[in-house]
C-alpha cells in the first residue's frame, strides 16, 4: 500500500509546499493537464501524491482517505471538532502565515479590547432587542475564543464572501476573519482588537490517525527521516 500524501492543487500553498519538501530532498511535481489533479513523488519510495483544497484536506484526513496532508492549521481547527483526536501535527511549515482576528469599525473609538466589546454587546442587546453580529466563516475557532474570554451576548452570522464588506452592508456589526497584513480591514475602515488573535495559522503537514497505516509505514518512516520529522508514537506500525 502506498502512502496518500494531500498538498494543495493549485496557487502560492501549492507552490511553497512544494519548495519545502524540496528542500529536504522530496521532489513533487503535477503531471498531466492543466485541469488534472494528478502529482508524482521522487526522493522517497511508495508515496502517492493526491492534489486537493487545501479546505478538502482536513475532511479527508479525518476520514482517512489520506494519509499525511498539508493545510492550514486554522482550517484543521475550524473543520475537526476535538482535532487532535483525529490528526497527529508533524510539522509547522513557516509559510501562510495568517492571523484569525476580530475587528470592529474605527467608528468605535471606545472599543479595543474583548472586554470593550463585551460591554458593547450588552449595551447593544439592551438598546437593539437583539445581539450583536459577528460575520464569520470560522464559527468553531472564534466561539471557542469568546466562551474563553467571557464574551457571552453575540451571534455568529455566516460569511462565505466578503466577510469586510458585512458591516458596510448592514449585515453585522463586527467581523472574524483571517488576515495577513490587514490592509482590506483598513481599507473597510476596521480596527483588530488589541488581544491576541483567535489563531495564528500557518501551513501545517499532519497525519491521519483514521488511516489504514498497515503496508504505509515503512514509507512514513522514510519520509519522515527524509523530511527531519518524528514519527508520531501512537501510529501503529507495519
Amino acid at each position: 500500500m502506498s502512502l496518500k500524501l494531500g498538498v494543495p492543487s493549485k496557487g502560492r500553498l501549492m507552490e511553497k509546499t512544494f519548495a519545502w519538501f524540496a528542500e529536504r530532498g522530496v521532489q513533487m511535481a503535477r503531471t498531466g493537464e492543466a485541469r488534472e489533479y494528478a502529482g508524482a513523488v521522487d526522493g522517497v519510495a511508495g508515496v502517492e501524491l493526491v492534489l486537493l483544497s487545501a479546505s478538502e484536506i482536513p475532511r479527508e484526513l479525518a476520514a482517512g482517505r489520506i494519509h499525511l496532508g498539508v493545510t492550514g492549521s486554522d482550517l484543521v481547527r475550524e473543520t475537526l471538532a476535538d482535532w487532535q483526536a483525529q490528526v497527529w501535527e508533524l510539522a509547522q511549515m513557516g509559510f501562510g502565515h495568517a492571523d484569525l482576528i476580530i475587528a470592529v469599525p474605527q467608528a468605535w473609538v471606545d472599543v479595543d479590547t474583548l472586554d470593550d466589546l463585551d460591554a458593547v454587546a450588552a449595551a447593544f442587546r439592551a438598546e437593539h432587542g437583539f445581539r450583536l453580529r459577528i460575520a464569520t466563516k470560522y464559527h468553531r475557532l472564534v466561539r471557542d475564543y469568546l466562551r474563553a474570554h467571557g464574551v457571552a451576548d453575540y451571534q455568529l452570522v455566516d460569511s462565505q464572501g466578503a466577510t469586510e464588506g458585512t458591516i458596510r452592508n448592514l449585515t453585522a456589526e463586527a467581523v472574524a476573519d483571517i488576515t495577513s497584513t490587514g490592509e482590506t480591514l483598513r481599507a473597510n475602515h476596521l480596527k483588530i482588537l488589541r488581544d491576541a488573535p483567535v489563531h495564528c495559522s500557518q501551513a501545517t503537514l499532519f497525519a491521519a490517525r483514521a488511516a489504514d497505516w498497515s503496508g504505509a509505514a515503512p514509507a512514513l518512516r522514510a519520509l519522515a527521516a527524509q523530511l527531519g520529522v518524528a514519527v508520531p508514537e501512537g501510529l501503529s506500525g507495519d
